[in-house]
């Protein structure tokens, strides 16, 4: 994706677009800020997984594309690029099939329901998506069951998952069959922190002794793999089905990945359109996020590097202490000394260097996101920018 100039952003989004683009505390204080940064300095950002970008930007990425090579539409979701894309994440993935879906959570969902067949209970992380976030589809829509393990952490051990299989084998009267076992990671709900890889490994390894269906919500896999140094293909071998999200970081503007094997894949197209998810076309989509995926691990991969070097270096000042997160990812933790106005902080470094970090007010922790816009700037010049501003910030 282009690199994005903030005064072209401002220009071509219009504010009644920046609440969509921008994290919402955001909005009012980039539409307020003053143009006192040069028009080509790229926009570092800190409150994302990805580049923050508007739709200008995004049609011109298109017509780049198209430029180099004409983009092929598909048709509700076959053919043409869209059958580009699904043929890539397999392989990137080491699947034999793969399927566009319109979303994440009608992947999960549907993913699920075609694993777990006639049998009910899906064990699932109390913190996962899929338990909080889509709206109780499991049960109200498929008819499942969906258990939770590990409430308020990022992961459940091969031991939790044994004992809850065991409860439920020895104190239901009427049994109902255990459906399959979902892995969400990395978790955003826990701050991007993953799920330990070798207990995956186990776990993976008793639900196919025991006949179990795993499925990995893998909506930020790229993160994982990246700042856990494990390649995609050895999580995707450990799962039967493996989802990944198209717009949270590749590009596109929405659109998911399910990957697994043919005879599972082959059944979406049917259960896609019955769920109302059969759209005409998604060509757009899946030709930005194609664009996007082939380099994408190796620019996180430098993205983490510039981000740990710099952190480090931060750190050796006595104003505030960035730290990693036990199996983290891209969300680092930062506190500052008392004597810091955050405030003022954010202020200078977005009014002045086109910097934006959170404004998390009343917080001990200021959640640092890592992406790509890092690697647009030269490393000594964002430590300059951060320490000359810190400089500023100090309360009288």
């Amino acid at each position: 994706m282009e690199k994005i100039r903030r005064r072209e952003f401002l220009r071509s989004s219009g504010l009644s677009l920046l609440p969509v683009i921008i994290p919402a505390p955001l909005t009012a204080a980039i539409a307020n800020s003053q143009d006192n940064i040069p028009p080509d300095l790229p926009m570092v950002n800190f409150v994302s997984d990805t580049l923050l970008v508007n739709p200008g930007e995004q049609l011109a990425q298109l017509q780049k594309i198209q430029q180099t090579k004409a983009i092929e539409a598909d048709f509700y979701g076959r053919s043409g690029v869209v059958a580009a894309l699904e043929k890539r994440c397999a392989d990137i993935m080491g699947k034999e099939s793969a399927k566009f879906f319109p979303s994440g959570t009608m992947a999960n969902q549907l993913a699920l329901k075609v694993l777990s067949g006639e049998n009910t209970k899906i064990f699932v992380q109390e913190t996962s998506h899929i338990f909080r976030d889509e709206a109780d589809a499991a049960q109200s829509v498929h008819g499942k069951r969906l258990m939770p393990l590990a409430k308020g952490a990022p992961a459940f051990t091969l031991e939790d998952l044994q004992q809850a299989v065991e409860y439920q084998e020895k104190e239901e009267v009427f049994h109902s069959g255990i459906g399959a076992v979902s892995i969400e990671c990395p978790v955003r709900r826990c701050d991007g922190k993953r799920v330990p890889f070798n207990e995956i490994k186990r776990i993976s390894e008793w639900c196919r002794q025991k006949g179990y269906k795993l499925h990995l919500d893998g909506a930020r896999l790229h993160l994982a793999a990246a700042f856990g140094n494990i390649p995609l293909k050895e999580y995707a071998a450990l799962f039967d089905t493996v989802y990944i999200s198209l717009y949270k970081y590749l590009g596109a503007m929405s659109g998911a990945i399910l990957c697994g094997d043919k005879a599972l894949t082959e059944k979406m197209d049917h259960l896609i359109k019955i769920h109302g998810g059969a759209i005409y076309q998604n060509w757009h989509n899946a030709a930005l996020a194609l664009d996007a995926i082939d380099q994408f691990e190796a620019r996180i991969r430098k993205a983490a590097d510039i981000a740990s070097a710099l952190f480090n270096r931060l750190n050796k000042r006595a104003e505030l202490k960035i730290s990693a997160l036990p199996e983290g990812t891209n969300i680092f933790h930062m506190k500052l000394q008392p004597g810091i106005d955050l405030a003022k902080w954010a202020n200078i470094l977005r009014t002045s260097h086109n910097i934006v970090i959170p404004r998390r007010m009343g917080e001990d922790v200021v959640r640092l996101f890592v992406n790509e816009s890092i690697s647009l700037r030269d490393s000594s010049q964002l430590y300059d920018a951060f320490v000359n501003s810190l400089e500023q910030a100090k309360k009288a």
